[in-house]
């Protein structure tokens, strides 16, 4: 079952038990991915379901963070609804001492020794831990490894 056909499932879900914040989001979530599919023309793979996913999440948290430095309480409830409803369709997120270890591997696979190998070790890096990792927590374990 594609995540297309798995939003569906829960945008019934979500109707028939008149959970109005849930099926907002999955349709916000099923237009995004249907959108993307557009784009490229054909049926998304299971990688690029994620990076629309990851990328929807992405945003919210990204306003979240504005929400609580302007001090709306209203707002923030409403997109951590939302964001947990988002984590739902993406795979479980990778803890620090996970990522770390990765890091490491991923160092030592592609030899890098100082902060100038940075992007060699996050190209090969990210397809790694794509939708898994959160991209600020991945780049800061990065630089710390490499200013070892």
């Amino acid at each position: 079952m594609t995540r297309l056909d798995e939003l569906n499932q829960e945008m019934k879900l979500a109707m028939k038990a008149k959970d109005k914040e849930k099926l907002t989001t999955v349709r916000m979530l099923k237009s995004a991915l249907q959108t993307e599919q557009i784009n490229k023309g054909e049926a998304l793979t299971e990688e690029d379901e994620l990076t629309v996913l990851a990328r929807e999440k992405k945003q919210r948290v990204e306003s979240l963070n504005e929400f609580k430095a302007a001090g709306r309480e209203d707002l923030i409830t409403k997109l951590e609804r939302e964001i947990e409803i988002v984590d739902h369709y993406l795979p479980a997120q990778l803890n620090e001492d996970e990522v770390r270890q990765i890091v490491q591997e991923t160092i030592s696979q592609t030899q890098a020794s100082s902060m100038k190998d940075m992007g060699k070790v996050m190209g090969a890096l990210m397809p790694k831990v794509k939708g898994k990792a959160d991209g600020n927590l991945v780049s800061s374990v990065v630089k710390e490894e490499l200013n070892k």
